[in-house]
């Protein structure tokens, strides 16, 4: 199975910072068992593979370890920075448009050799209903907090643009305490709607989230970063463009930059650095 990677680190500061991320260009044909089981292989948090790959852009599938995503924003910056750098290097901006299964996503990428800065488009995003902190108590419950740790300025809330995040604005030391428990994590965020968790600190502009086990902390989450930017504008009226904080817990401190333009749409970029290439060698038979 000839096919090329590219190993890549998002919302970045340089290379090694970061989050990683697998890009595979030449996923034609790639059976959903065979990509699940790439990105066990690659052990980063998600990989995202390439197929019909043009000068326009790619269709796209997100993997984490787990399970695949109908959408998530550091693999799709990844994706338009690598294709920027295989199929036109020497463009100094280009524009690309990664069809995932939510749907088509809109980027656009600056080089700034040897990074690539990258914007994606999310659109507009969709807010459920304001939740009474009873409602959540399963939720705080198993992040091991409660309602005294809750920035009484802000709702719980569900926010996506891609993905429905539960917002969880909290205040003080708690964004340092806030850590999965239990195994049933994504059954409480399921009955109120929600796929993940985003713990936020508002006052610090610095967030938190994790898999649903509590086994991983994402440390660059550009699927919660535009949610994240689009509820504290909403709700505190912060300007935009905000940049967030994340991954400080996790040893790898990362910034994301989110604008909201006059159509409400709502806009995340960050720097993408290289580290590595190569080919996958195994064959067909082996998955």
């Amino acid at each position: 199975m000839a096919a090329r990677y590219v190993h890549v680190d998002v919302f970045a500061r340089g290379s090694l910072s970061g989050n990683g991320l697998v890009v595979v260009l030449d996923g034609e044909g790639w059976s959903v068992e065979t990509m699940q089981r790439v990105t066990q292989e690659m052990r980063q948090f998600e990989s995202i593979f390439l197929s019909s790959v043009s000068g326009r852009g790619a269709v796209a599938r997100v993997f984490t370890v787990e399970e695949e995503l109908d959408f998530a924003g550091h693999p799709v910056l990844g994706a338009a920075a690598v294709l920027h750098r295989e199929l036109d290097p020497q463009a100094p901006t280009r524009e690309w448009l990664l069809e995932l299964p939510v749907g088509p996503i809109k980027v656009r990428t600056e080089m700034r050799a040897p990074a690539v800065l990258a914007e994606m488009d999310q659109g507009l995003p969709r807010f459920g209903e304001r939740l009474a902190a009873v409602q959540g108590a399963g939720v705080l419950e198993a992040l091991g907090l409660n309602g005294t740790d809750l920035d009484a300025r802000l709702p719980l809330q569900v926010v996506s643009t891609g993905l429905a995040y539960l917002m969880v604005p909290v205040a003080g030391p708690a964004l340092a305490r806030a850590a999965i428990r239990g195994h049933d994590f994504e059954a409480r965020l399921a009955a109120l709607g929600a796929k993940f968790v985003l713990v936020i600190d508002a006052s610090a502009a610095e967030i938190r989230t994790w898999d649903n086990f509590g086994r991983v902390e994402d440390v660059a989450t550009g699927s919660a970063a535009g949610p994240a930017v689009a509820y504290l504008a909403r709700h505190l009226h912060v300007a935009t463009p905000l940049k967030l904080a994340q991954g400080r817990f996790a040893g790898r401190p990362s910034e994301l930059v989110v604008r909201i333009d006059e159509r409400g749409h709502v806009h995340v970029s960050g720097e993408v650095w290289p580290v590595a290439r190569g080919s996958f060698e195994f064959t067909r038979s082996s998955t």
